[in-house]
């Protein structure tokens, strides 16, 4: 079966343990933790650099492996080796360079797959415009997390594709799939059971909340331009606790990117909201990640930033049984149904060519990336006062909470568990591999054409630079450098070693050199016919390189 891929392996796609803990690093974990999981396969394939590399991979998949499954090391030194597996997945969109690395083997020997996160970066966008003059393939996809990221990324390719037309005359078509997967959440991991009660407790007395009292939680990273301006949260919830009068406590569970962030924050708790109890906690704790649920009431996270794509917090929200209140933003739109599993909230831009400024000086590097967002996040408003609506309504509500928490708990389930998403993702490799088999090839490599055009055989870009070439009948000979002693000078001097891996074993070139001193001088082309099984690539580099320090000599040198 070809429902299967190769992870491309990278500790910080798939580490959440570090102290800069992101969407993608949460999202990469639990990917592969449900890969381990619920994938089908009898194999796992380990794309990576380095055997230690592939160990920790092993071990890091170990504590999720419900049944026996082979796992298999595939080094990014061989490419070609992908085709075992059928696919390889980047987590990430940047898939251009594996498309121009493929070119050089087979293009119709694997598929390639990524997955959006954040959009917004120059790298990102670059990237993701690449794809339109790379040699990416029907049998290539990149998921989109959310219709809105979709929407963003064909807009980037129309946009980038009409100029290509302006530019040159021709305006190119876009061969990539991308097909619509959500990302996942374990649906197990936030359903305490009968033990929810008790977690409930334990946590509300630890933080010295009454069992009565309303507990609004926000949980995600706490910057106010890459995640949800605080403030118009904390303007809300003021207004719902004085039109409530209700005892409200507003945990928010993440971490700060520095300490004036921190201070600003904390400040400003007590000057926009100060009939609320605000609580900070560290949501970086894998305790505080998967208990922090069972105290809240209510969730809420106002995202008004650009760079947010999916929005993975409130589908975890649900997923514990807690109805949710969210800017009517983004991926939120599309995973928040309004008045069914919680309250979207109205959300306003500014018009299109609002931003140009933004966008120039992002680009000449005069705004870095938090700068570029977080003007971008400072003119999006967030309905303040129908937040607080949403919040009375729900405070003065208790079977609305219960009836909102319980259909977010059935759509997360039956939506977004890892076991659906999973199942979504191999789905999609195999019809990956049956387009890979039936659909005509997009920019086959032409004969005696470079696959690569900016990354080309350096012997053939620069051919020019000597006409002399090494042609099958030129006679080798030995040269002065042929006795065991110089070899082996030459062995363990790094400057004339280099470079042992690229060239064929020092038992062939040994080999090599006894023939021609039993049988006399010989051809390149006889030293090729000789060793059939070995690369000729690889063999004829072995030569030169033994002409270069006088190992072989040329006995007829053309004129």
């Amino acid at each position: 079966m070809n429902n299967t891929a190769a992870i491309l392996y990278k500790r910080d796609g798939y580490d959440t343990s570090g102290n800069r803990l992101l969407g993608r690093q949460a999202a990469g974990e639990g990917f592969l933790k449900a890969l381990v999981q619920y994938g089908t396969n009898d194999y796992l394939y380990c794309y990576a650099d380095s055997q230690p590399e592939f160990v920790e991979f092993c071990d890091r998949i170990q504590p999720w492996m419900k049944r026996p499954r082979q796992v298999k090391w595939l080094p990014t030194s061989n490419p070609h080796t992908l085709a075992q597996a059928g696919t390889i997945y980047q987590p990430d969109p940047l898939l251009s360079k594996l498309a121009w690395n493929r070119r050089y083997f087979d293009q119709q020997g694997y598929s390639i797959c990524g997955v959006t996160h954040t959009i917004a970066s120059t790298g990102v966008m670059g990237g993701v415009g690449d794809l339109l003059i790379a040699p990416v393939q029907p049998w290539d996809a990149l998921i989109c997390t959310s219709v809105a990221v979709k929407t963003a990324i064909e807009r980037l390719l129309d946009t980038w594709a009409e100029y290509l037309a302006q530019r040159i005359g021709a305006k190119p078509h876009i061969n990539i799939q991308l097909p619509i997967i959500p990302l996942g959440v374990d649906c197990d991991a936030f359903d305490q059971g009968d033990n929810t009660p008790n977690i409930r407790k334990s946590l509300r007395q630890i933080l010295n909340i009454s069992e009565d009292d309303i507990v609004v939680l926000f949980v995600g990273r706490l910057c106010f331009y890459a995640k949800a301006h605080p403030i118009p949260m904390y303007l809300a919830l003021e207004k719902a606790a004085q039109a409530t009068k209700a005892k409200i406590h507003f945990v928010q569970a993440g971490w700060f990117e520095d300490q004036r962030e921190e201070v600003s924050f904390k400040e400003s708790t007590q000057i926009f909201c100060p009939s609320v109890n605000c609580i900070f906690v560290d949501g970086r704790k894998p305790e505080i990640r998967s208990g922090i649920w069972s105290i809240a009431d209510i969730f809420l996270s106002l995202v008004d930033n650009i760079q947010e794509t999916f929005g993975l917090t409130p589908i975890e929200a649900m997923a514990a049984g807690l109805p949710v209140i969210v800017s009517d933003w983004d991926g939120y739109q599309e995973s928040v149904r309004h008045e069914v599993d919680g309250l979207r909230i109205p959300t306003m831009m500014p018009p299109l060519g609002s931003g140009l400024d933004l966008g120039s000086a992002y680009l000449s590097d005069n705004l870095n990336y938090s700068s570029y967002i977080a003007h971008s996040s400072m003119v999006i408003a967030v309905d303040i006062d129908a937040a607080s609506t949403a919040l009375i309504k729900l405070i003065a509500n208790p079977e609305m909470i219960r009836r909102l928490g319980e259909n977010g708990r059935q759509r997360a389930r039956q939506t977004y568990d890892w076991q659906v998403v999973i199942a979504a993702y191999e789905e999609l490799w195999q019809e990956l591999a049956t387009i890979r088999n039936t659909a005509t090839m997009s920019a086959p490599v032409l004969r005696n054409s470079p696959p690569v055009p900016l990354c080309d055989d350096p012997f053939r870009l620069f051919a020019h630079y000597t006409p002399i070439k090494p042609t099958p009948d030129l006679i080798l000979g030995l040269g002065s450098m042929a006795t065991p002693e110089n070899l082996q000078q030459l062995r363990q001097n790094w400057m004339t070693n280099f470079g042992t891996d690229r060239r064929s074993t020092n038992s062939t070139i040994d080999e090599i050199l006894t023939a021609i001193a039993q049988h006399g001088a010989v051809s390149i082309e006889t030293i090729l016919n000789q060793h059939p099984n070995l690369s000729s690539t690889e063999l004829l580099r072995t030569v030169m390189y033994l002409l270069k320090f006088d190992v072989l000599r040329v006995e007829n040198l053309p004129s």
